[in-house]
């Protein structure tokens, strides 16, 4: 993946000298308990839609979408060290993604508000999504509109998932402001609303759907970006697809010698997971990725 040299984004927060997980509230309210994350590791979910509704019709209900949740106040932004090279491609991928939703956003009549990401070791407080663990993976709470990912997960993933690769890590903060773009979209709160309407497994289905979704936005930045800024290199699409074949509800349950199954599924299987990151690589349209839809996943 070509990134050296280009832009670093200054919406970083840099928490990894800090320790420990104060500062974050416990929880609770209005899309203030859960997280949002990339792969079945992650603890729990949250993010949205609510039945029969498909606000992704058009790319303009972006400017009547629900306001965003209230969030405390930010802390100062701690950038980046300059010998840190990890760090600034953590930046530079942020940094790419939004360039590409200000410009989607933009098009689409609306204004792009860009998510920060803190950057943490161990554990971390959130603003509104309790205490973030490194065990979670990488997460986007929506309480905060903030992404939160220990570096330590790239190693988890090169070296006990089996998905190496600079682009199979980029696709990982892709996936995170995926959820973002959602909770701008109002997506997050209207499937919030479902939690207490619907059995269990129903509401599994329905976050099988939003992280197919986040996938399928994952590959929207990627086809844009190429447009753009021509970031590919040879091997970098395999390297995501390989990721997100790794990531399925399916290959987690089996690598960990248990037994598969559906009903438990909150992601979407490898099979799932790959078409949907291609379908938005492909196309390159948001509105392609109705996972919602009538074409269900």
């Amino acid at each position: 993946m070509k990134w050296e040299g280009n832009r670093e984004s200054s919406n970083v927060e840099d928490r990894r000298d800090e320790g420990g997980g104060s500062g974050g509230s416990p929880g609770g309210g209005l899309m203030g308990g859960r997280s949002i994350g990339i792969g079945t590791i992650v603890v729990a979910l949250l993010g949205g839609w609510a039945f029969g509704i498909n606000p992704i019709t058009i790319l303009n209900v972006l400017s009547g979408g629900a306001p965003p949740a209230q969030v405390q106040q930010q802390s100062p932004v701690q950038r980046t060290p300059a010998d840190d090279r990890m760090g600034k491609f953590v930046a530079t991928v942020l940094a790419d993604t939004e360039d590409v939703w200000k410009d989607v956003f933009t098009k689409g009549g609306a204004t792009y508000k860009e998510p920060r990401l803190v950057m943490f070791r161990g554990s971390t407080g959130t603003g509104g999504c309790g205490t973030g663990e490194s065990a979670m993976g990488p997460f986007y709470c929506p309480a905060d509109q903030k992404v939160y990912i220990d570096l330590a997960f790239y190693e988890t993933l090169t070296k006990r998932l089996g998905a190496p690769g600079d682009f199979a890590q980029a696709y990982v903060i892709a996936h995170e402001v995926g959820h973002h773009v959602q909770n701008l979209l109002g997506i997050s709160g209207k499937m919030d609303q479902m939690r207490s309407r619907v059995s269990k497994t129903e509401y599994n289905a329905l976050s099988v759907k939003l992280e197919l979704q986040a996938d399928c936005f994952a590959g929207v930045w990627a086809y844009r970006a190429q447009s753009q800024r021509q970031i590919l290199q040879q091997g970098d699409v395999e390297e995501a697809m390989n990721a997100a074949a790794k990531i399925g509800d399916d290959a987690l349950q089996r690598a960990s010698g248990g037994a598969v199954v559906p009903e438990s599924f909150t992601h979407g299987t490898s099979a799932q997971r790959q078409k949907w990151f291609d379908t938005g690589l492909k196309s390159g349209s948001v509105k392609a990725c109705d996972t919602f839809g009538g074409k269900g996943v």
